[in-house]
């Protein structure tokens, strides 16, 4: 698909590219080649993934191919696919990504699972969520049970800007409120926290050498007569940063080079944040509030025993 193309080579049938683009990224060790070659197409061509097997043999336009040509040598640098399409499917609806936020993984639909067992379609809910990235976790909640108010701090602008505009897009504006802030500390004084909460605006595991995408488990639980007067959130929901620097290293590159470290790794165990999460809690959580965590299988024992020493109870791994 290079520039040089003369006579017949210079009829890129959808046909053609697909089968080229999808050799193309077999070379460059992509996993699952064809399936992105056509995601990749359909959003060069700007038509559902379908169309193009009724359109096999319609030419590319000049635009289009300029298109592919641009998202196929992102890709083969392994920028992420998400970052190039602009979007992520999480829990059957669409999210917008890009660069510096993190992309939304299958397995964190687990955290969503859990948390919805705790909370009750038709009885109002406060939680709190700590590290909101794309706000998937958060609109999700907020569609799923209508009465769940969600508060959801983020130390990063980009982050904040796509959670927003995902906030927006999935009309939840009402249920959902963007803190910029770190970790529970906006959430200490709830009535200074909503005061001050404010969507942020667009501008017009078993870890291999290679990947830890099916590492990532939820431990939740529930705590016991922990919080002060002041508390009054029903549960508190974070998918932390828990990797540690090293493993890091060994990532896909995706991960490696494209997704910000902050939403990836947490000292030298990887559990930096999730211990301060865990301290800090009963400040916030209504006696017998639960809390929800996604981190890797190897910390899962660590995690309860933290959560014990804290005082938490009911302590569940899925």
């Amino acid at each position: 698909m290079s520039n040089g193309d003369t006579a017949a080579d210079d009829v890129w049938t959808v046909q053609r590219i697909l089968q080229w683009t999808t050799d193309f990224l077999r070379q460059k060790n992509i996993e699952l080649p064809r399936l992105e070659a056509e995601l990749l197409l359909a959003h060069a061509r700007q038509c559902p993934r379908i169309r193009l097997y009724t359109d096999f043999e319609i030419p590319l336009t000049t635009e289009e191919r300029a298109r592919m040509r641009d998202y196929v040598t992102r890709r083969s640098r392994r920028e992420p696919l998400a970052y190039i399409t602009g979007h992520r499917e999480f829990y059957g609806r669409e999210f917008l990504v890009g660069a510096g936020v993190l992309v939304p993984r299958p397995e964190t639909e687990t955290l969503v699972d859990v948390c919805l067992d705790y909370l009750p379609k038709s009885q109002a809910t406060l939680v709190a969520e700590v590290g909101v990235g794309s706000g998937c976790i958060a609109v999700t909640l907020a569609r799923q049970r209508p009465l769940c108010r969600i508060l959801a701090t983020d130390i990063s602008t980009d982050a904040l800007t796509f959670a927003s505009e995902n906030v927006r897009t999935h009309q939840v504006e009402a249920q959902v409120q963007l803190i910029d802030g770190d970790g529970l500390t906006p959430f200490f004084n709830h009535h200074t926290a909503a005061a001050a909460a404010r969507p942020r605006c667009s501008e017009e595991e078993d870890v291999s050498p290679e990947s830890v995408s099916a590492a990532p488990e939820p431990v939740e639980s529930r705590s016991a007569d922990l919080s002060n007067g002041a508390a009054c959130f029903d549960g508190i929901v974070s998918n932390p940063p828990y990797l540690r620097d090293e493993v890091l290293q060994n990532t896909a590159a995706e991960i490696r080079l494209h997704e910000d470290p902050r939403a990836l790794v947490s000292g030298e165990d990887g559990l930096d944040l999730v211990r301060i999460l865990i301290r800090d809690a009963p400040q916030i959580l209504k006696p017998g509030g639960w809390m929800a965590l996604e981190v890797d299988p190897q910390q899962c024992a660590t995690v309860a025993e933290l959560l014990k020493a804290q005082g938490f109870a009911d302590i569940h791994i899925h």
